[in-house]
């Protein structure tokens, strides 16, 4: 008698480079049931090793994670940065916070004005901000402290690095989905800014998502604890993290070898699902 497979859990996280008790990075978490994505519950980790702990976790997962994969290629040559990554990345933790941000604002410097920031391929159809950035958001952060946190846990990254094929990742943003619902703004950190304007745009994105109304066509199925939480959470880091289980969800539909991405991907500066 064969044994059951292992069902696929699906994750997707929304990401700080600075996690604490007061802004955690959220992880929800899920499973796909045909075109449905079931939300079973919700993680706040409120530290590096929480983190860590979820990276390492036994597969067979397939996650989505909202920070950048990848440097610019272009960056990377000028900087005379290795061109392999793993060694990219490697190089770039060894550098630390302060040299890299050193490094990231002096490049900068030499570029034309009005061109400051090198883009990846997949910045511009994904609308994204490059990764060289350091400021709202600090997505060049992100990658710093994310980056070598999939390397080191032996994650395999769509199209960039095999390792645990049980464990694989994909660079998520949940922007894309929202933007393809709403225009208008649906968190915000800053307190003074959380208003019902804001709460009424996650709620029209809630609806909108759980209809199947998205990108891919992938309904978000949640029960109410659960929509109220997404509604409630006026930072949105608990709406963008089941964004990122949506499109981890049609990567994993997707299937091998691609995952939904393009065939040719450049491996050192990675492609977000669905741009």
């Amino acid at each position: 008698m064969s044994a059951r497979p292992v069902e696929l859990t699906l994750i997707g996280v929304d990401f700080t480079s600075a996690p604490r008790r007061a802004k955690p990075i959220t992880a929800a978490i899920g499973r796909l049931d045909g075109k449905a994505v079931e939300l079973t519950r919700i993680e706040t980790l409120s530290d590096w090793p929480a983190f860590e702990a979820l990276l390492v976790r036994p597969g067979p997962w397939l996650g989505a994670f909202d920070f950048p994969f990848g440097l610019p290629r272009e960056a990377i040559v000028d900087l005379g940065w290795p061109l392999n990554w793993p060694e990219l990345v490697r190089h770039c933790e060894a550098l630390g916070k302060s040299a890299f941000r050193s490094a990231l604002d002096a490049y900068r410097q030499t570029r034309p004005f009005g061109q400051r920031y090198a883009h990846r391929s997949t910045d511009l159809p994904a609308r994204s901000h490059s990764p060289l950035k350091l400021v709202n958001p600090p997505v060049g952060l992100m990658f710093l402290q994310g980056v070598p946190r999939l390397l080191g846990a032996g994650v395999s990254l769509a199209g960039m690095h095999a390792a645990d094929p049980q464990r694989l990742a994909v660079e998520a943003y949940p922007g894309l989905i929202a933007r393809s619902i709403t225009p208008d703004s649906y968190k915000s950190d800053d307190k003074r800014k959380q208003t019902s304007a804001r709460r009424d745009a996650r709620r029209c994105i809630i609806d909108a998502v759980c209809t199947g109304h998205t990108p891919q066509g992938f309904g978000l199925r949640l029960d109410d604890f659960h929509r109220a939480r997404l509604i409630d959470d006026a930072s949105g880091d608990c709406l963008d993290a089941a964004l990122a289980l949506l499109q981890a969800a049609a990567c994993a539909h997707a299937g091998p070898p691609h995952f939904g991405l393009p065939a040719d991907i450049d491996s050192l500066e990675g492609w977000i699902a669905g741009a």
